[in-house]
């Protein structure tokens, strides 16, 4: 957070002098102390933050990742004339501590074509999929155990 102040103190400032360094840095403390003190932060919690943040870097990536994989699965289920289409009805259970995750999973399964999430009760999903092959694997998915370890 310190970091953050001092780097936006200096793009507001637009320009680095001796002098917007120096003020910057006294400036930044200032407001890191003052967060610290009566706002309930701590470099503690901030280091926490970061590493959750670079597992939701992480979950992002999977997810684009996904939703390319999909749609080629998709396209190419659809375009195929001769298969056929064997829509499937899945219910799977996780184990998440808050409704965060739960939102974050069940969106995710809906970006993702070819599957929609039907319900969520609980800890229980339950998943449309356009072909039951697209419901291979679905509740011990990347997204899941991300999910899991940021909420560590």
């Amino acid at each position: 957070m310190y970091v953050i102040f001092f780097l936006l103190w200096i793009i507001f400032n637009g320009r680095i002098t001796t002098e917007i360094v120096i003020f910057g840095l006294v400036i930044s403390a200032a407001l890191y102390w003052f967060i610290c003190k009566f706002m309930d932060f701590s470099p503690k919690r901030e280091m926490e933050s970061l590493k959750k943040g670079g597992y939701l870097l992480q979950y992002l990536y999977h997810l684009v990742k996904e939703i390319i994989t999909a749609n080629f699965a998709t396209m190419k289920l659809i375009c195929s004339a001769g298969r056929v289409v064997e829509p499937a009805l899945i219910e799977f259970e996780t184990h998440f501590k808050n409704d965060t995750s739960r939102f974050l999973l069940a969106n995710s399964i809906t970006l993702t074509p070819g599957t929609i999430t039907v319900a969520v009760d609980g800890d229980k999903f339950i998943v449309h999929c356009l072909d039951k092959t697209l419901a291979e694997g679905i509740e011990s998915s990347v997204f899941v155990k991300l999910l899991e370890k940021i909420e560590e």
